[in-house]
């Protein structure tokens, strides 16, 4: 016989009935559901987690998820967050790389990043061109807000407020009238050397030498040799943690027992591992922090975290940076990139860091004191 032709039997009353309960109970289900879920948006950071500066990336990146930790845990906020951490490794490119992972993510709102000047300059134009809100958390050269991109602020000082300072302090407290200049040729290393040079000559100090070497030089040699033959009465050092290291090592193989200045850029643990006992007498200026309580909070909160790395000079930054930034997407909802880049630009916060303002190019305008830092016994000894 053939087969029966298939066939869907007409449901009875009493099932139409059952169907249409079960799909209104399942309606409501969905709809308690979606009321009740809080929808999340993803935060970038990028810093050197990598390399020899890894010390003030991994410090700060901690001060970024200590911020997205405590606003995950305040009943009521608007959206939960998702931090998304990138290494830089100190490189523009892979700077870059970074960069346009997070501006193609279309989940990440907003991006805080860069201890190193150099790559910042490198991203400045990606996140520019998305008019992703980015915000500069460590790296301090001048031409990162002069060139006032409307989505970019930063809330760390920049080096022209840290080498002011610290040249009338050489010149003046420490003594030291004639002075050699040794950078690298990155855009920081040459800024470093113009504004401190600028401002030595007007305490009327006077320059003896000005060296400059590609970023990655090991061998300060010839550098020296040079240097050391105008016997000046300090050395000041542009660069970064690596480079400062070895060429302190090695003005003491050359017998060079003149202190060696910089800013706050060799300011870290990992100057003192690369130099050793050469270290002792290297003196740094850095922006003075302003003791309150929220950073005293803060700095609670981070030890009881357990983080594997202690606390960063830049922690403070990142973690003021991650929390403007999230005031303001509360301000100015989570969409709307320009609208949250206006917020922020029109923040007044009161943060770990003091209370935070940006100026029209969004460079903050917290006054800074100099803080000084001296190499005595292996360890930095702040006065």
């Amino acid at each position: 016989m053939p087969a029966h032709p298939a066939f869907t039997p007409l449901a009875s009353p009493a099932r139409r009935r059952l169907g249409a309960s079960a799909l209104a109970l399942a309606a409501a289900t969905l709809a308690c559901g979606a009321a009740s879920a809080q929808p999340a948006v993803k935060l970038g950071f990028i810093g050197p987690l990598s390399g020899g500066n890894a010390q003030q990336g991994l410090g700060a990146r901690n001060g970024f998820l200590l911020a997205i930790d405590q606003w995950n845990a305040t009943a009521g906020v608007p959206f939960k967050v998702e931090g998304v951490v990138l290494d830089d490794a100190s490189d523009p490119q892979t700077g870059v790389s970074a960069a346009l992972k997070l501006v193609n993510d279309r989940e990440v709102a907003g991006a805080i990043g860069h201890w190193n000047s150099p790559v910042a300059l490198a991203t400045l134009p990606v996140f520019h061109h998305a008019q992703m809100p980015f915000i500069v958390w460590g790296a301090i050269s001048p031409r990162i807000t002069d060139q006032n991109f409307p989505n970019t602020t930063r809330v760390t000082p920049t080096l022209v407020n840290e080498n002011k300072p610290l040249a009338a302090w050489t010149a003046n407290s420490l003594g030291a009238r004639k002075i050699a200049l040794i950078a690298d040729t990155s855009d920081y290393g040459r800024a470093n050397v113009a504004y401190f040079g600028t401002f030595y000559k007007a305490e009327k100090g006077r320059i003896v030498a000005e060296e400059n070497y590609p970023v990655g030089t090991t061998d300060f040699r010839a550098i020296l040799t040079k240097v050391k033959r105008l016997n000046p009465d300090a050395v000041y050092f542009g660069g970064v943690i690596t480079e400062a290291g070895i060429l302190r090592r090695q003005m003491a193989e050359l017998g060079m027992q003149q202190p060696m200045l910089g800013i706050s850029g060799i300011f870290d643990p990992q100057f003192i591992q690369i130099a050793g006992a050469a270290a002792n007498g290297t003196i740094v200026g850095t922006p003075k922090p302003q003791t309150n309580p929220r950073l005293e909070a803060m700095r609670k909160d981070y030890a009881a975290k357990g983080y594997a790395e202690p606390e960063s000079p830049y922690t403070k930054y990142a973690y003021d940076a991650t929390c403007i930034l999230l005031q303001s997407l509360k301000t100015a909802g989570t969409q709307n990139k320009a609208a949250i880049a206006q917020a922020i630009r029109a923040i007044r916060h009161d943060g770990v860091t003091g209370t935070v303002s940006f100026d029209a190019k969004g460079q903050t305008q917290a006054p800074v004191e100099l803080q000084l830092h001296e190499v005595k016994n292996g360890k930095w000894v702040s006065h």
